[in-house]
């Protein structure tokens, strides 16, 4: 009997176990709502995807947000993995059925890799019965993908001297190539540092690090000095492709700043860009790029970096090209073409209400309802530039005076009467002020089918610089700038030629100083990759 005045007893076991019950609960619920945010994501990143394949590179922004699209998926997938992993293990003490996460069948692992086998033997004696009479019927294969660290090495070449027993004379043959003077590196290992460096922005400090972690001890003198040999060694490959880029009857053109180290402080310093791609209006000129530094911003660089060339610039508004527009420059003055990228984003940063409450913290955004008919009205004419990407020239000045004359005019008109009724400071009035007061420049393209929308080609060669900024910090000199932006140019028309950066700096260096000069240009990247993808055939 229960003593007087005492409560029910408690059974703890129960209670412990109830609440491991509701703890496995849980924990499936939450891997199920991981599972499926991660779902979501993955259908919104597929699609924005396949919209892009659809209808080709749209905007800069749209650029972006692929990329935010992929870092939300990457943290939701790692989330909903983990929170698997804990369902299974809160389910492990009780009887709740564990959420198991549905994956898509994986891709085999590439063919090309060196297999190594770990064959786990099969017993000696049957476990059931201990007999010794046992016959293979097969095997089981299981594939993991591992990865050997970098491995070092030094290759020792080897000249044998031999003298001659009749005439006494010495004969050894010559000393092997150096892609540097007197160095001890091989081209492989140049066109990494390069490349990390100034594709993947490592500054050689963290490259000279990371090395002696490996066990291999080098200098930042020597590094630097490599650096300094290589870019001497690339310049006769620079100058074809700053000539085929100043060949181009059409450039996009950008800047972006670059901090440059000074005395005291870090000054502000100018990498400029002048990029050629034809693909657009089916031009058969293989793209490419060019970049110069400037410790400014003043006109005269870009008076200086196009002297001698005439053509189409798509640009911004920067008045510093302005004198390139002059009707008395000689030879010829240059055809300005504005973007209208541009224009679209000073309207859309007015009709966008999170943009707004990001960057202005406002509690109560501000949307433009003419900021918002602007945009609709812009994107319509984007629409028709859409279908015509990739087409001929005249093709596509053909569909653009049908399809797009007639919305630029009445895009034009609105414009107009919209400014009247707006006062001087209102924002929306500044934007329009962009458009109308160059309108000509942005109603160019409709004349003249090589004429892009946007200057988009320009901001995305220059893409990289704006992220490397945060990992190298600064230009060390002027000659430090000029020199990052020789290599800028090299790594980027590699890229626009889909072209792995690396691979072609290795075998460039491996083969430059032994070329002969009239065969260097089978080095640049559009030739080199058309004899790279010639190899496995003739294999």
């Amino acid at each position: 009997m229960e003593a007087a005045g005492a409560g029910p007893r408690i059974d703890v076991a129960a209670l412990m176990a109830a609440l491991d019950a509701a703890t496995a609960d849980a924990a499936r619920v939450r891997a199920i709502n991981a599972d499926l945010e991660a779902r979501n994501a993955l259908l919104e990143l597929q699609n924005e995807k396949m919209r892009r394949a659809l209808y080709g590179p749209r905007s800069e922004r749209s650029r972006q947000l692929v990329d935010q699209m992929e870092l939300g998926f990457e943290e939701l997938e790692t989330t909903a993995s983990e929170d698997e992993a804990l369902g299974l293990l809160a389910a492990a003490r009780t009887s709740v059925a564990p959420f198991e996460r549905r994956r898509p069948a994986r891709k085999p692992l590439p063919e090309h890799l060196p297999r190594e086998r770990v064959v786990i033997p099969a017993p000696c004696a049957c476990p059931s019965c201990g007999g010794t009479r046992l016959s293979k019927l097969g095997e089981d294969v299981t594939e993991t993908l591992e990865v050997i660290p970098r491995q070092w090495k030094v290759v020792q070449t080897v000249r044998e001297k031999v003298s001659c027993r009749d005439c006494e004379a010495i004969t050894q043959p010559p000393a092997p190539f150096h892609v540097t003077p007197r160095s001890l590196f091989g081209p492989a290992f140049l066109a990494m540092l390069l490349f990390e460096k100034f594709g993947q922005h490592q500054p050689l400090n963290r490259q000279r690090d990371r090395y002696a972690r490996e066990g291999v001890e080098l200098s930042l003198a020597t590094l630097a000095d490599q650096v300094g040999a290589c870019t001497a060694a690339l310049t006769p490959l620079h100058r074809l492709i700053e000539a085929h880029v100043l060949a181009a009857e059409r450039l996009h053109g950008d800047d972006t700043t670059v901090p440059v180290l000074a005395r005291d402080k870090t000054d502000t310093g100018r990498l400029w860009v002048y990029a050629r791609d034809d693909r657009p209006f089916g031009g058969t000129g293989p793209p490419a790029a060019i970049f110069r530094y400037s410790r400014d911003r003043r006109g005269e660089h870009p008076l200086a970096h196009l002297e001698g060339w005439h053509g189409i610039l798509q640009a911004d508004a920067y008045a510093g090209y302005n004198r390139l527009f002059d009707a008395d420059r000689k030879p010829l003055p240059v055809q300005r073409a504005l973007c209208w990228a541009h224009a679209r984003r000073h309207f859309f940063e007015l009709a966008d209400a999170a943009a707004q409450l990001k960057k202005r913290r406002r509690t109560q955004p501000v949307v433009a309802p003419l900021a918002v008919e602007a945009v609709r009205r812009i994107d319509a004419i984007f629409a028709v530039e859409r279908a015509v990407l990739g087409h001929s020239a005249e093709e596509r000045r053909l569909a653009r005076q049908q399809h797009a004359a007639p919305l630029v005019a009445d895009l034009h008109h609105w414009l107009q009467q919209q400014r009247a009724t707006l006062s001087r400071g209102s924002p929306v009035a500044k934007a329009m002020d962009y458009m109308l007061g160059d309108w000509p420049a942005f109603a160019a393209f409709l004349d003249d089918g090589r004429i892009c929308l946007t200057n988009n080609a320009a901001e995305r060669a220059l893409r990289p610089v704006a992220l490397g900024r945060k990992a190298w910090l600064f230009a060390g000199s002027d000659r430090g700038g000029q020199r990052a932006a020789f290599m800028f140019g090299l790594i980027a028309t590699a890229r626009l030629n889909d072209v792995d950066p690396q691979a072609w700096l290795a075998d460039v260096l491996a083969r430059i100083a032994s070329i002969p000069q009239q065969r260097l240009a089978e080095l640049l990247p559009w030739n080199w990759k058309t004899a790279q993808d010639r190899l496995p055939i003739a294999a």
